[in-house]
């Protein structure tokens, strides 16, 4: 993570912090946007025990868009894609082809 020598991201200030957590908990106390309008086909991929992103939150995404394709890739966590990386390349290649 720290290759990079020169021109590095300054660290970011408490300030900076603080206000990305009240975003972030007043954008999840929101209402739910409407999905129903998204007419893409859309794949939803997600590990079984991802805690960044709950598996249930993928469920529900893809249970609100319309076509979409849900894929929960068993004993793997918020790098799923990475853990399943071959399967993971089929399954896209194979939506895309069906889509």
């Amino acid at each position: 993570m720290e290759e990079r020598k020169e021109r590095r991201d300054k660290s970011t200030s408490w300030s900076s912090y603080r206000t990305q957590l009240k975003a972030i908990r007043h954008w999840g106390l929101a209402d739910p946007a409407d999905l129903s309008k998204i007419t893409q086909a859309t794949l939803v991929v997600n590990g079984d025990h991802d805690r960044m992103v709950p598996t249930p939150n993928s469920i529900e995404l893809a249970r609100r868009l319309p076509k979409s394709k849900l894929i929960i890739y068993p004993d793997a966590g918020h790098g799923g894609i990475f853990q399943h990386y071959e399967t993971f390349v089929n399954d896209v290649n194979k939506f895309l082809e069906q889509n």
